[in-house]
């Protein structure tokens, strides 16, 4: 047992191979398994980064859960109106884990300057209205004060600002179809305090942000008639279960939708990104072990000799393939380590410079987003390790076939 341990300390410190014939063999399965953790590591943090920017993106814009009038019929703006006071607003005493509701109401018009024309949708918005998503997307200005007794301040994104060719602090004209109380369409003027950029083709395309009691007059509506609520929650994984509880607890006369569920061709096409994210993993894994096999097999043919002596002097298989298992358990953690120092550097880089860009029209985001979670990095270098542990011992069977007379015969 000696002889084991003293050819096992030899062959993990690297110095039996250092110039043998396996060298380079072995360099390749460490870099394998390098070059697989880092696209792994790419692979899960630009998928993850992707749903989790998309899904803040929709529910900034929409809440989480929205709460309407049966009547709207899925319309983006609000057509038949609901009262304000309701025994969930201003809290779902009954529901945990509800971070904010706040009321809304949405009208269509038309955006005019003297050389161009846009339609928009305006999204009027209260006090209670959490502007924590505008404020990360923010790129110019502030947002509107609402807390005047009336403001014509108004947000828009950077993508209908530069078709208008307008600035900070213009002055723009607003029209709006006419309704049952009128026969002429209304003009409003405004003033643009904020212009923001989320990258989201089609919300920057049509969403101006202002003031609730806007179009509240414009409706002729009193002051607790509203569009509805949206509701944010505290974690996305509890969206379905929150949804339902919030379904059964606002009454017959309403309706409630979660995001998923106003926007599912949007999900279902994000939920694919696991998808592939876990083929990417099964691939990488794969000629990783593949490469250790292969490493494992060259140590174990060029030490047949080693082999043969320490059987000779009474080892027994397994303490020998143990042997060859923990050398090749070291390369295997050599490899993630350079795997994780280049792979995270890379992400970093990438999280706080966003040198690589996306079309947002395809994506919905203008920058390749990252999002690095420790103990999926954690669980990822165990699973990786593990993998190529267990199918490193199906090779190291080799070990039992070797003869000691016939490998020492000719040392």
């Amino acid at each position: 047992m000696n002889y084991e341990l003293f050819i096992a300390k030899r062959i993990i410190a690297g110095k039996e191979y250092k110039n043998s014939i396996s060298s380079p063999i072995i360099k390749i399965a460490i870099t394998a398994i390098a070059l697989g953790l880092i696209i792994m590591l790419i692979a899960i943090a630009t998928g993850a980064g992707l749903q989790l920017k998309i899904r803040e993106k929709i529910a900034g814009f929409n809440g989480h859960v929205q709460i309407v009038n049966y009547d709207n019929n899925n319309s983006e703006v609000s057509v038949v109106p609901i009262d304000k006071n309701q025994n969930f607003y201003p809290n779902f005493k009954e529901i945990s884990g509800i971070k904010n509701i706040q009321i809304f109401a949405s009208k269509a018009g038309i955006l005019r300057t003297k050389n161009d024309f846009e339609g928009i949708v305006f999204k009027g918005v209260s006090t209670d209205y959490d502007w924590s998503f505008f404020d990360e997307y923010l790129v110019a200005g502030r947002v509107p004060n609402l807390e005047l007794p009336r403001t014509k301040e108004i947000l828009l994104s950077k993508t209908v600002v530069d078709r208008l060719q307008l600035k900070l602090n213009d002055t723009l004209l607003s029209t709006y179809i006419k309704n049952e109380a009128s026969t002429l369409p209304t003009n409003r003027k405004y003033t643009l305090v904020g212009i923001y950029n989320t990258g989201f083709a089609q919300f920057d395309n049509s969403i101006m942000i202002g003031d609730i009691r806007e179009v509240q007059r414009l409706n002729k509506w009193t002051a607790n008639q509203i569009g509805g609520f949206e509701v944010l929650l505290d974690n996305f994984e509890e969206l379905d279960q929150k949804g339902d509880q919030i379904y059964r607890l606002i009454g017959a006369k309403l309706n409630s939708k979660t995001i998923v569920e106003s926007y599912p061709t949007v999900f279902e096409w994000i939920k694919l990104f696991d998808n592939n994210v876990w083929f990417i993993i099964a691939i990488m894994i794969l000629v990783a072990s593949i490469n250790m096999i292969t490493a494992l097999l060259v140590l174990i043919l060029e030490r047949v000799q080693m082999i043969g002596i320490l059987k000779a002097l009474g080892s027994n298989n397994w303490a020998i393939r143990k042997v060859f298992l923990y050398n090749a358990s070291y390369l295997v953690v050599k490899g993630l380590l350079w795997g994780n120092s280049i792979g995270l550097a890379l992400l970093l880089f990438q999280k706080y410079t966003g040198i690589l860009s996306l079309n947002p029209e395809t994506y919905y985001v203008s920058e390749v987003p990252i999002h690095i979670s420790i103990s999926t990095i954690v669980l990822l270098n165990i699973g990786t390790l593990v993998m190529c542990f267990l199918m490193l011992i199906i090779p190291s069977f080799i070990v039992t076939k070797i003869n000691p007379a016939k490998s020492i015969k000719f040392a």
